[in-house]
């Protein structure tokens, strides 16, 4: 029987179904089909369909398979994105003739600070050479790995979608040999329905983990092989994105800007992504660093008031809105990447956390990466080796070009957490410029101090900030929003963000911090909500609405709340994110 058929097979196993319903069996003693390949990857971005095609390319003969949490590739891909095509050209050179849907070159850069109703234009010629975005592309990464899946699978890779990795399994000596994947129809509490579907164990000779950031496994495996021991603490920023069609007369194809300064100012770090691609479409995005300390602060909407800024404003003007969506992002850079190999396994992308923040650009790192941990893996197959450490990738990717790319930025992000946006500006293009022409960074390399959990300040501490009605027309309200990144979760299933201590929310981070979970989230999934016969609050969890950013999961000042995998294929349906 073929591997595919096997997986439809297991899926509608009715056999275990009957032994469940019919016995107490308890969870843990469920007999699960199991899949042998050489490699098993987690996660169908950028990183982890590198790895798979490059392991097809160097050995036809082995058995690779991905396994992706979305509907379908690319459905929980969002990026902003403007792709540096350095990893794609390693990858596949021939890349434009077999039709990659990266069609739409950057012609024009443009850098603003805006002032509540100006905007002052920053020259070019002093920013350093690697924040030129010419030779670049404006692309849609969704549809990027929606491409590279099609190429991997002529290779003989398998994918499937709609299978979420909910479970890790490890061998005698501690080694990773496997995940549990597509495990559906468990109840509310936990129990086992009339319509279980066990699920099954893909064990590989090695497991790659390209969650992506804040992947549930991949937060297991760093903690089991204590990775982050000599690493800095991790930082991020929480990315939202709307895709827009506009007046023709407004669009300038191949354009590329990026603005800082209003409406954030002192209250967080950040910035926004005004990339023009083509068919008159404009993608608009906001990033909030989660260091930021007030919990009033409510990320979505300074979102929805930087588009009301007049140069904005006048670029969506009789324009419409036509997808949404959020995601967190890696912002550590260099001193935060952890240990990212580990018995039997790698860490790859945005689960190592390898974005290049001043560019905001982390796709052709993922791509590396994936290429260097398949070139390792290979070699060691080859060795007869299995359930070790590839060595190999990560001395690659200490010392190659994800090294070099990474090393010259890498105290842009610790400038702006201690002294704001216009000293950081000076300090960190001195830094940049030095470390671009030499290979050195004068500053060292600078600490990042505490996580953003840790960062956020008491409630009282900090005034309350008033943000302006959405007016239904450049600026939505969140849930009409998250309408429109197509999300869907099924009710009757254990919540997927889950509360290390009920109590804690009401108890310690209302009285504390005003629940900032209520703003923090960009999909309004948290409340807390005041019944009307006067009894205590309650904290309401609307995981319905999640679109899988993984911000609770990281800025929560209590560290209450945990992000795992609902059943696959839930979540959003990103189209050309």
């Amino acid at each position: 029987m073929s591997n595919i058929a096997l997986v439809h097979c297991t899926i509608i196993n009715n056999f275990i179904l009957m032994l469940l319903k019919k016995g107490n069996i308890k969870m843990e003693n469920i007999e699960r089909e199991g899949m042998d390949y050489d490699v098993v990857i987690v996660g169908a971005g950028p990183a982890g369909l590198s790895a798979a095609i490059r392991l097809k390319q160097l050995n036809a003969d082995l058995d690779v398979v991905v396994l992706e949490k979305g509907s379908e590739v690319g459905a929980h891909i969002l990026s902003g994105a403007v792709l540096d095509v350095c990893g794609l050209d390693s990858l596949i050179p021939d890349w434009k003739t077999k039709g990659a849907p990266i069609t739409v070159p950057v012609k024009k850069d443009n850098f603003l600070i805006l002032g509540e109703s100006r905007s002052i234009r920053i020259p070019n010629f002093p920013m350093p050479p690697l924040m030129n975005n010419h030779g670049n592309y404006i692309v849609s990464m969704a549809n990027v790995c929606r491409w590279m899946a099609e190429q991997a699978e002529e290779l003989g890779v398998e994918i499937f979608p709609g299978m979420a990795c909910s479970e890790l399994i490890f061998g005698k000596k501690s080694e990773l040999v496997g995940v549990i994947a597509g495990e559906f129809g468990k109840n509310k509490d936990g129990t086992i329905s009339d319509g279980y579907e066990p699920g099954m164990e893909l064990r590989g000779k090695y497991v790659f983990l390209s969650e992506g950031v804040r992947g549930s496994l991949s937060k297991k495996v760093i903690k089991n092989y204590k990775l982050d021991a000599n690493c800095d603490v991790p930082k991020f920023g929480l990315g939202m994105k709307e895709i827009w069609e506009i007046d023709p007369a407004n669009h300038e194809e191949g354009t590329v800007t990026h603005t800082m300064g209003w409406p954030l100012g002192g209250n967080a770090g950040g910035g926004s992504f005004i990339y023009h691609l083509d068919q008159n479409q404009v993608y608009i995005g906001f990033v909030v660093h989660l260091n930021y300390k007030n919990p009033h602060l409510f990320p979505y909407m300074e979102f929805q008031r930087f588009k009301h800024h007049p140069k904005i404003a006048e670029l969506l003007q009789d324009g419409k809105r036509i997808a949404y969506g959020a995601r967190a992002i890696t912002e550590g850079g260099w001193q935060s990447i952890p240990k990212v190999i580990f018995p039997g396994g790698a860490l790859l992308g945005c689960s190592a956390g390898l974005v290049n923040v001043p560019r905001i650009k982390g796709n052709h790192n993922a791509m590396l990466s994936g290429i260097f941990a398949a070139e390792a893996a290979v070699k060691a197959i080859k060795d007869g080796r299995s359930g070790d450490e590839l060595e190999q990738y990560e001395k690659s990717l200490l010392s190659g070009p994800i090294a070099k790319d990474l090393k010259r930025v890498k105290n842009v992000k610790p400038l702006w957490s201690k002294f704001g946006l216009f000293p950081s500006l000076i300090l960190g293009g001195f830094d940049m410029w030095i470390a671009n022409l030499t290979g050195w960074n004068p500053l060292g390399t600078l600490k990042h101090g505490k996580n953003d959990a840790e960062s956020t300040g008491n409630a009282s501490d900090f005034k309350i900030l008033e943000y302006p009605r959405p007016d239904g027309k450049i600026s939505f309200d969140r849930l009409t929003n998250v309408s429109f990144s197509a999300t869907n979760h099924e009710e009757e299933q254990p919540c997927h963000l889950q509360l290390k201590d009920p109590s804690i929310p009401i108890k310690i981070n209302l009285p504390k911090f005003a629940e900032p979970a209520q703003k923090y989230c960009p999909a309004g999934v948290y409340e807390v909500v005041t019944k009307d016969d006067g009894s205590d609050p309650v904290f309401q969890i609307n995981a319905q609405n999640c679109v899988h950013c993984k911000t609770c999961d990281i800025k929560d000042p209590s560290q209450n709340i945990t992000w795992v995998t609902p059943q696959g294929g839930e979540g959003p349906n990103y189209p050309n994110m």
